[in-house]
């Protein structure tokens, strides 16, 4: 092991330690050494595939971290996996599956909007601490009516916002849009308006495609053709590199600024040339490779990466946020304490909304009040150049 692996190996151990400790055992109790088993409703087949496997790799890979680091008090995490077929009908059920299995602790949501809005009910009925990976609003608010439910991923305001920054430094004064049909894509349209009229910056065309769509030729025709200075889109990652291919083909020559909900693999592949003139808002964790690790969590995104990377052959921008979620529900299984081999949920959830993390997607603080827990200031500008995103400036 190199000096760096080993400093951030130690680095890495610390931290757990002292999110953890308060869970040990002392005065000769009896140690608990059950298992923390966590649920996971993912995108493993149907549209977003893709993004579901992200998450299953990364939910793998840190789970065997966590279960090597000694940092457990003696317990080790459990994965159960169950393939939701992006689509909320059969991700409901799995949730329904999870909640009357006893040994769970808490769920893990993919990135399926309308799974985890379809799911808030049975969550707060049964009273089973979830995380999604969800970027919609609704999925966390309000909070009074989704007290088991949680959020780790960009929020739509976030977004706007820093894309909004980005394209008044660059001057640019019309844009055309292309968004999700589904709730977050109705969020962020709504919420670029906001912002744009704060600066005086014009959508001339809006569009909208389906997490099925694979043909985008139409859209992308609607929207070069009011000659906007760029374009924003505001989709999946599969949608987002076929739009950038399709607007290469509509001879358009504009610039593209992608929101956080594109971010797909560090290495474009096939999409490299259309996707060159791309500007991507998300977290600093996508090309942490580029950035100075001067702090331990920045030490610990780097570790992150080169691991994810040396198992799986690549990145995906999506992969830290799945992590995180089983480092917050890890810590709070572990604070929560209560009798030896019992899970208590609703302590769980407790914790759960009171946690600070300086995490690997960036720093997530969960509050009462807000069940949204990553921070703005995780989100950063990259730029794509030879063929993957890099770290702008």
């Amino acid at each position: 092991m190199t000096p760096f692996r080993s400093a951030t190996a130690t680095a890495l151990v610390s931290t757990l330690l002292a999110t953890t400790l308060v869970g040990c055992q002392f005065g000769g109790e009896e140690q608990d050494t059950s298992p923390i088993v966590i649920a996971a409703d993912l995108e493993l087949s149907g549209a977003s595939a893709g993004v579901g496997e992200a998450y299953r790799q990364a939910l793998e890979l840190k789970r065997d971290q966590l279960n090597a680091s000694g940092a457990l008090n003696g317990r080790t995490v459990e994965l159960l996996f169950k393939d939701n077929r992006s689509d909320a009908s059969e991700s409901l059920r799995n949730i329904v599956d999870f909640s009357n299995d006893k040994r769970v602790t808490a769920i893990i949501m993919g990135g399926c909007n309308e799974c985890a809005l379809g799911a808030v009910r049975t969550v707060n009925e049964n009273k089973i601490p979830t995380v999604a990976l969800a970027p919609a609003g609704a999925v966390a608010n309000p909070v009074a009516e989704r007290r088991y439910m949680f959020k780790l991923a960009p929020n739509a305001d976030d977004n706007a916002a820093a894309l909004t920054v980005e394209l008044r430094r660059r001057n640019i004064a019309t844009v055309g849009l292309l968004r999700s049909d589904d709730a977050y894509g109705q969020e962020g349209a709504a919420a670029l308006r906001r912002e744009f009229d704060k600066v005086d910056i014009r959508v001339l065309a809006e569009a909208s495609v389906r997490g099925t769509d694979t043909e985008l030729d139409g859209q992308a025709g609607r929207l070069t053709g009011a000659d906007p200075d760029a374009l924003v889109i505001w989709t999946p990652p599969e949608q987002a590199m076929l739009a950038a291919g399709a607007v290469e083909r509509a001879n358009y020559t504009g610039a593209l600024f992608l929101d956080a909900s594109a971010a797909g693999d560090l290495f474009l592949g096939e999409a490299a040339r259309s996707a060159e003139r791309a500007t991507l808002v998300f977290t600093q964790t996508m090309v942490i490779d580029d950035v100075i690790a001067t702090t331990p969590a920045k030490a610990a995104r780097r570790q992150w990466f080169q691991d994810y990377t040396a198992r799986y052959g690549g990145y995906h921008g999506s992969a830290s946020f799945a992590a995180d979620a089983i480092q917050l529900i890890a810590d709070a299984e572990l604070r929560a304490g209560g009798p030896v081999g019992e899970v208590d949920r609703n302590r769980v959830r407790d914790v759960l909304e009171t946690s600070q993390l300086d995490g690997l997607s960036g720093p997530i603080r969960m509050t009462p009040d807000n069940h949204s827990g990553l921070m703005p200031q995780a989100l950063t500008t990259l730029i794509a150049r030879n063929g993957r995103w890099r770290l702008a400036g």
